[in-house]
């Protein structure tokens, strides 16, 4: 496990356990020689993970749209900034670049990145591992929400199952390098062919 990608939210949000587990990540990550890979910004938790990291010594990568570099503020400080052309490009890049996606407290950007990763790992276009990083129950009711669109037939189970939630980021690590794919729905899917469908 070389290098993780963190969605996490652009605001710090009213409870300092969401400050906490930014900066425990950001260190840890560090610690550990991974590298971090995120949205580029220096604003809320994104802005914490990233600095901690640095603080620690740790390989920082940003990945950031053209259009947001002034409204998020990019990060001055990283070891890489990358500025796309557009959000789709974004997702696609921070894909290529880390072996695993983690999602720690954040809104509706946070949700569709983690899921956007999610998705595409169900379709075999990667077969990277993705997690809820579920720190005082912010994503329990998500979770009870997922399980029940496996009950309903919508979701395979085997594509639950292989999602991991946990408290702490240490454990989350140790999952994903024992991390072991399910089988993609439909097989496995040429990601550049996969991506320019979807432009058409």
């Amino acid at each position: 496990m070389k290098s993780i990608a963190i969605f996490c939210g652009s605001a710090l949000g009213k409870d300092s356990v969401y400050l906490n587990v930014a900066q425990n990540v950001g260190r840890y990550l560090a610690q550990q020689d991974i590298t971090l890979v995120y949205g580029g910004g220096r604003s809320g938790l994104m802005g914490v993970v990233a600095d901690c990291a640095l603080q620690a010594g740790g390989k920082v990568i940003g990945v950031i749209p053209r259009v947001l570099v002034d409204k998020e503020l990019a990060h001055p400080n990283l070891t890489e900034l990358h500025v796309v052309e557009d959000m789709q490009q974004r997702k696609t890049k921070m894909s290529e670049l880390a072996d695993g996606f983690v999602a720690i407290p954040g809104g509706a950007g946070t949700l569709e990145e983690i899921f956007e990763q999610w998705t595409w790992a169900q379709l075999g276009i990667h077969l990277k591992p993705c997690a809820f990083l579920n720190v005082d129950g912010f994503y329990d009711d998500l979770l009870k929400f997922l399980t029940l669109t496996a009950e309903k037939g919508f979701t395979h189970q085997r594509f639950i199952d292989s999602l991991v939630a946990e408290d702490n980021i240490e454990a989350i690590v140790e999952k994903f390098k024992h991390f072991a794919a399910p089988e993609p729905k439909w097989g496995m899917v040429e990601k550049t062919e996969f991506l320019v469908a979807m432009d058409q």
